[in-house]
């Protein structure tokens, strides 16, 4: 297991700025997810650390050690692709011993440690095939063997699973999870996929243009994101916002520096009492999907379109419904995007009066 550190890392590709002032600390046995769209720069991340890109300022430390220059194959880093990567002539145990004979491990040693790989992963029945007759998830499961076998103190996977359908994504996930936990060793995953990363990760960093926007555990980047990029990122739907233009009624003295008021589509109350106080909002039903025990709604409204998600019994005839959010579960932006907060309860008469 190990610690990692990333001091002041920057990146760039000739006058391109990839990354810059980069300060991140994984911690020790703990399984850290980097998630943000394509093009952020979380896998540039995990190629410096692993040694396969040379970061253009700054320091990585590994198990309280500067590898700065420290080549890739004495990090004690293992990394797992996207691609697999397998090598299509040998075995399965073939390419999961590949390594260890480069090292020189000797023949019963490699025995030994392949066939305790192999069992940890579900292979022992395939070692003898070529990866031409495994199916994605086996496929993948080689490619975790073979970085599993060189005992690493840090996992690397740069997503892993993004090749594969989403029932066996799935269940991957799952194994992943479970394997994690079994080795104690400190894993680093790659994901341009939010769900993956709430589910998988007890650590994620959610990046955007080469920045981190915030570094927490799921829950915490659920329900307190710290901008508005985290919140409209993390979250299926993603939180509604309102723009404070759009708004009326919000006369309060910090109303200037508001930019955007927000709610998880869980948190809207539809047709609700009218003794729940809340800022309202009335609007036409677009579309209702069903996903079994939770409900979707779709619903256009003055200021735009919203989502509202319910587990109670489906709407099949409304069309018209008011929306009803509790006071205590708006999120208030400012102009920059920075998460405000402390003004909630002072808006609440303010807010009451205005309307969408």
């Amino acid at each position: 297991m190990a610690k990692i550190e990333l001091k002041n890392i920057s990146k760039k590709f000739k006058d391109d700025i990839v990354i810059q002032d980069l300060n991140l600390t994984i911690k020790d046995g703990s399984f850290t997810v980097l998630v943000g769209p394509s093009g952020c720069g979380k896998s540039t991340t995990l190629r410096m650390v692993a040694g396969l890109e040379k970061q253009s300022g700054g320091e990585i430390w590994i198990d309280d050690k500067c590898v700065n220059d420290t080549p890739p194959g004495l990090r004690d880093v293992a990394m797992v692709f996207q691609n697999y990567a397998l090598y299509p002539t040998m075995t399965v145990r073939g390419n999961i011993e590949f390594g260890l004979k480069n090292r020189g491990v000797a023949r019963t040693e490699r025995e030994k440690l392949v066939k305790d790989i192999s069992e940890i992963v579900g292979l022992t029945p395939h070692l003898d095939k070529k990866p031409q007759n495994l199916s994605g998830g086996q496929r993948q499961r080689v490619a975790l063997a073979r970085a599993m076998v060189k005992k690493p103190k840090v996992f690397i996977l740069d997503e892993p699973l993004s090749n594969l359908d989403a029932k066996l994504r799935n269940q991957m996930r799952t194994e992943l999870i479970q394997l994690h936990k079994r080795l104690g060793t400190t894993f680093v995953y790659v994901t341009h996929d939010q769900v993956e990363a709430m589910s998988m990760g007890d650590e994620i960093v959610v990046m955007n243009k080469g920045v981190i926007q915030q570094a927490d555990s799921p829950m915490k980047l659920y329900h307190d994101p710290a901008n508005l990029f985290t919140a409209e990122f993390i979250g299926t739907p993603a939180m509604n916002m309102i723009n404070m233009r759009d708004v009326q009624g919000l006369d309060i003295q910090t109303a200037a520096s508001i930019g955007s008021v927000g709610f998880r589509p869980e948190q809207g109350l539809i047709n609700a009492n009218s003794d729940i106080e809340g800022y309202a909002i009335e609007g036409e039903i677009l579309t209702r999907e069903s996903l079994g025990a939770e409900h979707i709604y779709q619903i256009q409204s003055r200021t735009g379109v919203f989502f509202v998600k319910t587990f109670l019994t489906p709407l099949e005839t409304a069309d018209r419904v008011k929306v009803t959010v509790p006071y205590g579960q708006l999120y208030y932006f400012g102009l920059n995007g920075e998460r405000l907060r402390g003004i909630e309860t002072s808006t609440k008469r303010l807010v009451a009066a205005g309307g969408v």
